[in-house]
């Protein structure tokens, strides 16, 4: 009687305690949810170039051994700063010879720009470029500084991400099938087999979304390379560089890859650089709208329809970094709810 009266209570114990404990767990891991984004990019970093690092691992070198495993990731990375430098080669110096023209003619724009302002009454007088861009910028400078060392920190912060995202990706990599072998072990032996086929399809899902965002980053390129020639403004190729580059990243990419652009087209006249705008605005438009989801449906296999909904709400919960996580998330998921279901379906 008393074991029996007392079970009631036993109970109510456990249960607080695994409450108590789950709420611990859920508040650490909130703690920790930017280490854990950093964690959760670096594998998929590492699952999707891990099928081109066992390609090129296969590549017999002299006396026909094969290339190791870690030779073959740093051919990867070599070839990826290869191209981060032979950008920044490009872009850095016309984008300096630009700015330096736009700077020189800026008087002269403000200049012409208000006695636009005045003569619609618009503006009382004229102001200097000083007392411009204090007014933009409300009573003083202190906002203008806390924008600019936000802005650094932000870049600072951006490219210890990037290096920390691809050194845990070169590590993950390099002990991939320990992890693959492990991972598979935890489940009861009649189950490895669907949860080995499981993995290899999330590994070639995720393989694609990265060959998908390059594709669309080349069909960005081209498209505005094109587009840039066409309406005569300098520098077009490098222009379009950054807007490949800018697909990239999405959300702000594309915004961020036509102010360059703009720029550049507003050296020439205001009617260009309205133009040029305009252009980006409808390629935008129709990359969101239309290229994306299309490219993701051939190349993950995830519908149209889900890779606009999951942009949407991973812009929302994440912003730029739960875009970019969006699709090779979504398309985890459906490998794993067809496993349930298919299991459901055998039930």
């Amino acid at each position: 009687m008393p074991a029996h009266s007392d079970s009631p209570r036993a109970l109510i114990r456990y249960t607080l305690a695994g409450l108590a404990l789950t709420v611990a767990i859920v508040w650490a891991l909130y703690l920790v949810r930017s280490a854990l984004l950093l964690v959760y990019m670096s594998m998929l970093v590492a699952i999707g170039l891990a099928p081109l690092a066992g390609a090129i691992e296969r590549y017999r070198l002299a006396g026909s051994r094969r290339m190791p495993r870690w030779a073959a990731i740093l051919v990867i990375y070599l070839c990826f700063i290869g191209v981060l430098v032979g950008t920044a080669v490009m872009v850095i110096p016309p984008l300096i010879a630009q700015a330096r023209e736009l700077w020189s003619a800026l008087p002269d724009m403000l200049h012409r720009g208000q006695l636009w302002l005045i003569d619609r009454g618009l503006l009382a007088r004229e102001l200097s470029l000083g007392e411009a861009v204090q007014q933009a910028n409300g009573q003083g400078g202190s906002d203008a500084v806390g924008t600019v060392i936000g802005a650094v920190w932000g870049f600072f912060g951006g490219v210890f991400g990037l290096v920390t995202i691809l050194i845990l990706a070169f590590y993950l990599m390099l002990d991939a099938e320990r992890f693959r072998r492990t991972f598979v072990r935890l489940f009861p032996r009649a189950e490895r087999r669907r949860v080995e086929d499981a993995c290899q399809r999330i590994s070639a899902k995720v393989s694609a979304w990265l060959g998908g965002q390059l594709l669309l980053a080349a069909i960005i390129g081209g498209t505005a390379a094109l587009g840039l020639f066409l309406m005569g403004v300098p520098y077009f190729y490098v222009l379009a560089l950054i807007a490949a580059i800018g697909e990239m990243i999405p959300i702000v990419g594309p915004v961020i890859a036509a102010i360059p652009a703009i720029a550049v087209a507003f050296t020439v006249s205001p009617a260009l650089a309205l133009g040029v705008a305009v252009f980006f605005l409808v390629q935008q438009q129709f990359e969101n709208h239309v290229l994306v989801p299309k490219v993701m449906e051939r190349q993950v296999g995830v519908s149209a329809a889900a890779v606009i909904v999951a942009l949407l709400i991973g812009g929302a919960l994440l912003g730029v970094v739960g875009a970019i996580l969006a699709v090779p998330t979504v398309a985890i998921v459906q490998v794993f709810f067809e496993e349930v279901m298919a299991e459901a379906g055998a039930d």
